[in-house]
């Protein structure tokens, strides 16, 4: 029988389910091999009966953490997709502030009709047995994921800092622009997509795992900065792990 698979949203922009739904041929075949039982954003069908759960969008509120606690329950495999989800993403840029102030801005006289507290990421709630990372995800890391997964492999997630796909595509570092980027500190896996452009690294996909932190001090020691500061300087994707940390 196929692996029956299911998609669900929580707070986030649902940019990542739009990725997938994205893939056009790429996804016809996939849908070949597996059975959507639930995907919010190009099906209206609903089930409960499902092998493998993928989760967008990080947890804000106490309710959501019943719906993914059943989630977890029902599912064989979790997999947490997109960067609200990995790593509670942009939503805990509200974590550093007070809640009250942050619920007034938003919602004015309204603010206590919403129950919400510092976003996180579903890990933090329940546990999560595989991680496509990104904001949004990459669709062919997506397809790699899912397809190691049919086979009954373990996905592979790089480990290493951008700086090393950095190097690879040969781009002038970030610094040597006089900009600051997190790259140093931040998992690969983009093809350092963000620097090919011209721009920096905003650390979408979260901090590496086991950093080399002597290597990464060096390079930013060279630009008179500590690892502390670069990551203060960016909090747009860092909040929780600092939190957490």
């Amino acid at each position: 029988m196929k692996p029956k698979v299911a998609f669900f949203d929580f707070a986030g922009c649902e940019g990542d389910q739009l990725q997938i739904a994205n893939l056009e041929e790429e996804l016809l075949s996939l849908l070949g091999h597996v059975e959507v039982v639930s995907f919010r954003e190009i099906m209206k069908e609903h089930g409960s009966d499902y092998d493998i759960a993928f989760v967008e969008g990080s947890c804000t509120r106490l309710g959501d953490e019943d719906r993914l606690k059943e989630i977890r329950k029902n599912a064989k495999t979790v997999v947490a997709i997109g960067s609200c989800a990995t790593i509670g993403g942009i939503n805990s840029l509200k974590n550093d502030k007070d809640p009250d102030e942050v619920g007034k801005t938003v919602y004015g006289d309204k603010a206590k009709w919403f129950d919400t507290y510092a976003a996180r990421p579903i890990d933090a709630v329940i546990p999560v047995d595989v991680y496509v990372h990104g904001c949004p995800i990459n669709k062919d890391e997506f397809l790699s994921v899912f397809k190691s997964l049919l086979q009954g492999k373990k996905p592979d997630i790089p480990s290493y800092p951008v700086c090393v796909e950095c190097k690879k595509n040969e781009n002038v570092c970030a610094f040597d622009r006089h900009e600051f980027c997190v790259g140093p500190v931040t998992r690969a896996g983009c093809n350092s997509c963000c620097i090919n452009e011209g721009t920096i690294c905003w650390g979408c996909r979260g901090l590496v795992d086991n950093p080399n932190e002597n290597a990464h001090k060096e390079v930013l020691l060279k630009y008179g900065l500590t690892v502390d500061e670069t990551i203060n300087k960016f909090r747009l994707y860092f909040a929780w792990q600092r939190r957490r940390k």
